[in-house]
């Protein structure tokens, strides 16, 4: 259900240009209007400010000194929750430049940071979006991954 919020507000208010300064009670409202719970409501509001705290962190900036040649190394946790699948497709988005070192870190932290018991590649494919558009210079990325995330319907993508 948390991922249905974070698509919506996605499309509606990020991917469509349309005005972001919306007011959070409003914004509440709406998604109270459009069927969703209170408590999921709250939990990817909360994941989309921790998002934005992700970009202003100090945390991430030691990890794009990593060498380019470096394999990341996931945890169990991490492995239980990001299938083989999906650490491809992690993987297969560095390769091609889509994701840097530091972006993936923020793929994995918000995957991580998601309150649901089921996860697959569509919802990789839309945290990854949200991740590009939120951090400033991947304009080129983004657009990448929107291409690969769209043109899945034309079997580029599984």
């Amino acid at each position: 259900m948390m991922m249905d919020i974070l698509m919506y507000l996605f499309e509606t208010y990020i991917h469509s240009d349309a005005e972001l300064q919306v007011d959070q009670d409003e914004l509440e409202e709406e998604l109270l209007r459009a069927g969703f719970h209170q408590k999921d409501i709250y939990k990817a509001l909360n994941w989309l400010e921790e998002l934005a705290a992700l970009q202003q962190s100090d945390a991430h900036s030691a990890i794009s000194t990593g060498a380019a040649t470096s394999t990341r190394i996931y945890t169990r946790r991490e492995m239980d929750r990001i299938d083989l699948e999906c650490r491809g497709f992690l993987l297969f988005l560095e390769q091609i430049k889509v994701l840097t070192t530091e972006t993936r870190e923020m793929v994995v932290d918000r995957v991580m940071g998601l309150e649901t018991n089921e996860f697959e590649l569509d919802d990789l494919k839309w945290i990854v979006l949200m991740v590009l558009f939120n951090v400033p210079g991947n304009e080129n990325a983004y657009t990448l991954m929107e291409e690969l995330l769209y043109s899945k319907e034309q079997g580029i993508l599984h």
